[in-house]
């Protein structure tokens, strides 16, 4: 059996399911899987796995199984950009919770203290220094992974949604001598990337980047009369959080806390602590139960703003499915909706004849392509009231920072073939194109598949506007 593949980096999805024993003795589903202290190569934080894999799309990316290296492979990559700071937006909703938190007249509890004093230092979008060593471990372990692909005229083809970050996150991966390392605290020896990894020998070029003002596949923002998840993620709110407020208001008599601060704040431990990179204060406020209920809380974003639960979310991705079918084909992309026309028609800026191509996007736009794709459907929308513990569906595993989707074309028994890899898990295809449990379905049925995308959406397009 021989292997060409198509790997898609970014944000990603594919969930195992571990159980824990709750205290009256019964198995209970929990969102994250037991697995090996692994990862990237990236710093190590001290901080309980269960806790730092359940921040929902701000949890670092780990894997999710061992890779099984095939033998021949071409390779299609999209990858999210790394750890970074908080949008504006989020940081103005941490600052508040931070302040109605400090209208306390007293801290009963030493855990607590720390808030008295506590100033918000994070910066806002750019991205953090354990996000650029995220791209630069994840270049340097795709070099090492499939070196047997590359050579001087065939170097992977990089292309990036223009947003800062996003751009940075590219231009890490493929080497690290791109961004300014001094003022995110590298040095020459931390310098890692697929060029690195190859000693210079394979530099991919700089990536092609598309413009977040016009067509753009790798971004999110083409669809204007999309929803969102506002409704569903505060009812959610309003279900988990007034049992921590009112926890907290015990400790903190005077606080002024509402249910809203609450995602804030357990966010705001996510971010403090990939930025200092030693575990924040504030994570130790809040119980396990406490971080499931996070997570769930980003499973209900993701779910209802360009996934299943939004009717104009997943046509958003269907520009990327084209482009991804194209290169499985080796034929000009056919597409009617975000793909930016004068790129795709030119070798130049979309060639068909590389093994690698590296695609870096943002976290929205990648659960748009899951959806378009119809992988990690549920059997049932997920409710707002009640948590779904033995969902698929987890954000942790979907669109984690510097998460990887990979789509393999494969050559298996003389058979073009497709399979799928979140994070290096298999992504089931049974119910997409009759995959067997290997994940494995022929290239044939796997484009077959695809008729919402290569039918421009089925009407869904037409909607946004």
């Amino acid at each position: 059996m021989a292997y060409t593949f198509a790997f898609l980096f970014f944000s990603v999805l594919y969930t195992f399911a571990g159980s824990q024993s709750s205290s009256n003795g019964d198995e209970k589903q929990v969102p994250y899987p037991y697995l090996e202290k692994s990862g990237f190569g990236v710093p190590k934080i001290e901080i309980p796995e269960e806790i730092i894999r359940s921040w929902a799309q701000y949890s670092p990316a780990y894997p999710l199984a061992p890779y099984d290296v095939p033998e021949r492979c071409t390779v299609t990559q999209i990858q999210r950009h790394g750890a970074r700071f908080p949008t504006i937006g989020a940081a103005a909703r941490m600052a508040t919770a931070i302040l109605n938190a400090q209208q306390a007249t007293a801290y009963l509890d030493p855990a607590f203290e720390f808030i008295k004093d506590w100033e918000y230092d994070l910066g806002y979008d750019d991205l953090i220094s354990y996000g650029a060593s995220q791209s630069f471990e994840t270049g340097e372990e795709t070099y090492k992974r499939y070196s047997t692909l590359v050579s001087q005229d065939n170097v992977p083809f990089v292309r990036a949604s223009d947003g800062t970050r996003v751009v940075l996150s590219a231009t890490n991966w493929t080497d690290g001598k791109y961004i300014h390392l001094i003022s995110l605290g590298y040095d020459s020896e931390n310098r890692k990337g697929f060029a690195y990894a190859s000693s210079g020998i394979f530099i991919p070029s700089a990536p092609l980047l598309i413009s977040e003002s016009g067509n753009d596949t790798l971004d999110d923002k083409m669809c204007p009369n999309a929803g969102d998840s506002d409704t569903q993620t505060e009812q959610w709110q309003d279900v988990f959080a007034p049992a921590i407020v009112e926890r907290f208001q015990k400790v903190l008599p005077g606080s002024t806390l509402t249910n809203a601060d609450i995602p804030n704040l357990i966010a705001l431990c996510a971010f403090d602590t990939l930025y200092k990179e030693v575990q924040s204060p504030w994570c130790g406020l809040f119980t396990l139960e406490d971080y499931w209920d996070y997570e769930y809380y980003g499973a209900l974003d993701k779910y209802y703003n360009t996934g299943y639960g939004q009717k104009l979310g997943p046509v958003q991705g269907v520009g990327y499915v084209n482009e991804l079918l194209a290169r499985l084909t080796g034929t000009p992309v056919v597409d009617e909706t975000q793909t930016n026309r004068t790129l795709d028609s030119s070798p130049i800026t979309f060639p068909l004849d590389r093994t690698i191509y590296a695609d870096f996007s943002h976290d929205n736009e990648m659960i748009a392509i899951y959806a378009a794709l119809g992988i990690f459907r549920q059997p049932t929308p997920l409710d707002p009231r009640k948590r779904v513990e033995d969902r698929t569906w987890i954000t942790s595993h979907l669109v984690p920072f510097n998460s990887k989707f990979v789509t393999e074309r494969l050559l298996c028994d003389g058979v073009e073939s497709v399979r799928m890899l979140l994070n290096d898990g298999v992504v089931p295809l049974n119910d997409v194109c009759n995959a067997g449990d290997d994940g494995i379905c022929t290239l044939e049925a796997f484009v077959d598949s695809q008729s919402y995308s290569r039918n421009n959406g089925e009407g869904d397009w037409q909607e946004c506007f």
